[in-house]
């Protein structure tokens, strides 16, 4: 069953809010004092909405199989709450919450205990709280269903823009801004005060972690890690990356095939991807030994491509891996022994690889200046965006439905099935797998 974006948005929004009351009462009757728990100053924890969105979307085909379910849940959620801790370090140089008391913890940012307790509610989530929010939701009347959403969208972005300006320390930015405008400056500037003072209050009751765990902030130049450094990795990544899995494809199959996402150039997108994400997540622990690395890369090296898998299958009809023959495999998304693969990458990455390549490409952005930088960029956008359109392309025409538009007679005669089939000689549209029935496709 495929949700609307309207009944996305109050799950979204629903889980959000169950889960503030969770928290908030749970941290309220250990302190014996009022703690809003919630990330943003209004009633919401949007971590668990939007994992819950993310169960909504990935798991939903494991819905009959409890094990596989509860097993996608603790991954996923784990990876989103480990990614969130990060996230929020890099951001504002503290721990928000930490777990490094608790038994079988890892990073201070996720723990087994808490793990087990994501994938309960996963499992329950989608077998059932799915349904029974979206019953009453539609028992609303057709208006009132479609406001309620659209308030509550624009309650929780004023929201969520006022932790962030907090956390980013945003009004200072405003202050350097604004200053062609006075009287704009100086009603922004206080209205900004009052509230990153607000929540700042607020944050700093309800995280003490906050306050006990700062991180010290490193001042040199080998310790930040910039968008156009994150943007050439990005490229590196994406171009060994392809390089990588040709000459696996080689080795294995004996045979020398295409492995690259886009049409134009040898880059595959997924390790682009994961080698900034990566990075930009563990450059300042990788001093820390090989298994921490190892074991973050394999969990989060999994979790990642089962993501991309379902994304792409969802966003182009195609399945473009499938691992269904080797053992140890999750829907033939993933499979074992490359999730070990991943968290050998990791290690390699960022013990051995990232220092040189770093350098090389920070020599490389100095001696050209922002030219080529800005240029790859829009190349790299270009690429992107044509491919998209022409993998959409073959999907409508692989359908029976004729060019219409002009840029879809473009795809036709540069993008035939033919040089598609080059292209992406693995790719087999989703009809094509079997485990859709008529039955399914009805129900959707």
């Amino acid at each position: 069953m495929r949700y609307t974006f309207y009944e996305t948005a109050i799950l979204f929004f629903a889980w959000s809010f169950l889960a503030w009351l969770a928290e908030t009462a749970v941290a309220t009757i250990k302190e014996k004092d009022f703690r809003n728990r919630g990330f943003a100053s209004g009633p919401f924890c949007f971590i668990y909405g939007f994992t819950g969105v993310l169960f909504l979307i990935f798991l939903q085909e494991l819905k009959e199989d409890i094990v596989f379910l509860f097993l996608g849940s603790v991954a996923v959620a784990t990876a989103v709450e480990w990614f969130t801790g990060k996230l929020l370090e890099r951001m504002d140089r503290q721990k928000w919450w930490d777990y490094s008391g608790k038994k079988w913890n890892f990073d201070g940012y996720i723990c087994l205990q808490y793990s087990l307790l994501w994938g309960l509610l996963g499992v329950l989530s989608v077998r059932y709280g799915n349904g029974w929010i979206i019953n009453l939701y539609h028992a609303l009347p057709q208006f009132a269903r479609v406001s309620v959403v659209w308030i509550l969208l624009a309650v929780g972005l004023l929201d969520l823009s006022g932790s962030l300006m907090f956390i980013c320390h945003l009004e200072e930015k405003l202050k350097r801004l604004l200053k062609w405008n006075r009287r704009l400056q100086q009603w922004t500037l206080g209205f900004a005060v009052k509230v990153s003072g607000h929540i700042e209050g607020r944050i700093r009751s309800s995280y003490p972690a906050t306050v006990q765990n700062e991180i010290t902030e490193r001042d040199t130049d080998s310790e930040t890690c910039s968008l156009a450094q994150l943007f050439w990795l990005f490229v590196t990544g994406a171009f060994l990356g392809d390089v990588i899995e040709t000459v696996f494809c080689r080795i294995t199959a004996g045979v020398w095939m295409s492995r690259s996402s886009l049409v134009w150039g040898p880059f595959s997108i997924v390790w682009g991807l994961a080698i900034a994400l990566v990075t930009a997540l563990l450059y300042k622990d990788r001093d820390k030994q090989d298994h921490h690395m190892f074991w973050v890369g394999t969990f989060l090296g999994g979790a990642y491509e089962y993501m991309c898998s379902v994304f792409t299958e969802l966003v182009f009809g195609k399945v473009f891996w499938d691992y269904s023959a080797m053992p140890f495999n999750l829907g033939g998304r993933i499979n074992l022994l490359y999730c070990f693969f991943w968290g050998i990458a990791a290690v390699v990455w960022m013990k051995g690889l990232y220092p040189k390549v770093a350098q090389l490409t920070d020599n490389i952005r100095k001696k050209t200046g922002g030219w080529l930088t800005a240029g790859l960029a829009v190349f790299m956008a270009l690429d992107m965006a044509v491919s998209v359109m022409a993998l959409v392309r073959q999907e409508t025409r692989a359908q029976g439905h004729p060019a219409v538009y002009q840029w879809e007679q473009v795809m036709d005669q540069r993008f035939g099935d033919a040089r598609m089939e080059r292209i992406y000689p693995n790719a087999i549209r989703q009809q094509d797998t079997g485990p859709d029935t008529d039955a399914d496709m009805e129900t959707e």
